[in-house]
């Protein structure tokens, strides 16, 4: 998460110029019929967005006004889609605004960068898994829990710096150019907490991920054991 006064005017309004379409696509694709006459998709709703918020709330404060934190956007995305896991993201960001954790000009940007850009790559992930159609459920644990959530992290990594450089108001560290060999350590934790609670989940609630085909990959193939006449 990146403060306001690390950024220049010109990206903050440019983060609010993407942010806010995106949002605004998000909630005219939402199924909010289907949410509030289903009682079970508002609790997962509300408690999706309670946990994004107390993950978000465990985060790391640098004096530089950048913060590090766990994104958790992918279990989010395969759980609820990408319509409300943008909306449930968008609501977590405001409570930590009300908190005082977050820059209120900086919304846009650090939406962009660290909702709606896993949001887009987990769902690009999960488009491509349907495309292939594979009955073995851990192609769709590794690559649409593990493999996003990985590339995910790795993406707002790399464009969050990008942005603190072509800004100029952020001094990078002198050993930058060494950065890459802790990059395993911010990637593996997301990869390894997104990737586990899908797993948890697909085992246990499968009906609870809306991206999850339980027809390919938890019913039995059919088999006629019966002898021949």
């Amino acid at each position: 998460m990146i403060g306001a006064q690390l950024l220049s005017s010109e990206t903050l309004a440019a983060g609010w110029l993407i942010y806010v379409p995106v949002l605004i696509w998000a909630v005219c694709r939402a199924p909010w019929v289907e949410l509030f006459t289903d009682s079970r998709r508002q609790h997962l709703l509300f408690g999706t967005v309670f946990a994004l918020f107390l993950l978000w709330l465990v985060r790391q404060d640098f004096d530089t006004g950048v913060s590090y934190h766990l994104i958790g956007m992918t279990a989010v995305t395969l759980l609820l889609d990408w319509p409300l896991a943008l909306v449930g993201g968008l609501v977590a960001q405001m409570g930590l605004v009300l908190l005082g954790r977050q820059d209120l000009a900086a919304v846009g940007v650090n939406g962009a960068l660290l909702i709606a850009l896993p949001v887009l790559v987990t769902e690009c992930c999960a488009i491509l898994v349907e495309r292939a159609q594979p009955r073995n459920l851990f192609v769709y644990i590794f690559v649409s829990g593990f493999f996003a959530a990985a590339l995910s992290a790795l993406l707002c990594l790399l464009l969050g710096l990008w942005l603190l450089w072509f800004d100029e108001r952020f001094e990078m560290p002198y050993w930058l150019e060494d950065f890459v060999g802790y990059l395993w350590l911010i990637i593996f934790p997301e990869a390894f907490i997104n990737g586990m609670i899908v797993s948890a989940l697909v085992v246990f609630c499968p009906e609870w991920l809306e991206t999850f085909n339980r027809t390919r990959y938890l019913s039995a193939p059919w088999k006629d054991d019966d002898p021949k006449s």
